[in-house]
């Protein structure tokens, strides 16, 4: 299980200015002026990283990132130049926009939680008395976060966004409709599939005062979809839904007594969970996708990406 699994790179490239290491990517700085970030296996909940890493889990999501970039270039323009790797994406550096763009179009995961709570506002946006969880919104709604450094996300109103100065009020109506046209384009090309596209988010990034979408779309990590069959009975019987995203694992772990709070421990990942949850991520490649798979072959994998991160490097200025 090990060998195709990439749990951490310690990579020095020509030209390298820079190395960050997040939840779930490293992203390594080449000349200040491109970013080469390689999806992990690791796996993060409640912004915590797991303590085992999940075969294949970097390569679906880069894989879907980058056919969902591609479908929605003519909305936004986007940072990546090269995917030389199912694992690695390199692209343009933007400055990141402070605010991540979540949108929803169903009342599903932390606004539902929020709601059972009693609270019918999420970041400035009211919500109607007598929704069921899982239901459908009246019309999608935007419900930014922070961008937070270390720790965790915070939701912010719009109007807190604007007063606070964090995304001048231009800058932010454009993200607005941007966000709304990639979710209509997220879930039209879902529902082709069977699936319903029920929230996501965007980032998004400056560079030469022009807007690009940053990071990855419309994947488990950052999406979550329902089946669309079966999704009216179970609905009405108040069950919880078919979904292909990773809200089964925050709930595994909420059931085990986990939520990242002080004082809580990760319960143990046995290789049969680990193998599921493995299964799961490929189960949402092949849906949302319409493609077969195809895992990793053997050897080392660690130097199959370094191969090819090189020699995308040697390309660069002409991919560029």
């Amino acid at each position: 299980m090990s060998i195709n699994t990439i749990k951490e790179t310690n990579f020095t490239f020509s030209e390298q200015t820079a190395f960050y290491k997040g939840k779930v990517r490293d992203v390594y700085t080449i000349a200040d002026k491109y970013l080469v970030m390689v999806v992990t296996d690791r796996i993060s909940a409640f912004d915590v990283v797991l303590p085992k890493a999940i075969p294949y889990k970097g390569q679906v999501l880069n894989q879907i990132a980058a056919k969902f970039l591609k479908a929605t270039a003519d909305i936004v323009p986007n940072w990546v130049l090269n995917v030389p790797d199912p694992s690695v994406t390199i692209g343009r550096i933007c400055e990141p926009f402070k605010v991540e763009m979540v949108i929803r179009g169903y009342l599903a995961g932390h606004a539902a939680r929020e709601y059972a709570a009693g609270r019918r506002s999420v970041c400035g946006v009211t919500l109607p008395e007598g929704l069921r969880e899982n239901e459908k919104l009246p019309e999608p709604i935007i419900t930014p976060t922070t961008k937070a450094a270390v720790g965790h996300d915070e939701d912010i109103s719009r109007e807190e966004i604007l007063r606070q100065g964090i995304v001048a009020e231009e800058d932010y109506i454009k993200l607005e409709g941007y966000t709304r046209a990639l979710f209509k384009r997220g879930t039209e090309i879902a529902a082709e599939r069977g699936l319903i596209l029920v929230d996501t988010k965007y980032e998004f990034g400056k560079v030469d005062g022009r807007i690009y979408l940053i990071d990855e779309i419309h994947t488990p990590d950052s999406s979550r979809y329902f089946y669309r069959e079966g999704y009216e009975g179970l609905l009405a019987q108040n069950k919880p839904q078919k979904q292909l995203s990773k809200e089964f694992v925050r709930k595994w772990l909420i059931e085990n007594g986990f939520q990242g709070k002080e004082g809580q421990t990760i319960p143990v990942m046995t290789d049969a969970w680990v193998a599921e949850i493995s299964e799961r991520y490929i189960e949402l490649f092949e849906h949302i996708t319409g493609e077969a798979f195809e895992r990793g072959g053997e050897g080392d994998v660690l130097q199959r990406v370094e191969q090819h991160i090189q020699a995308a490097l040697a390309t660069l200025e002409e991919v560029a």
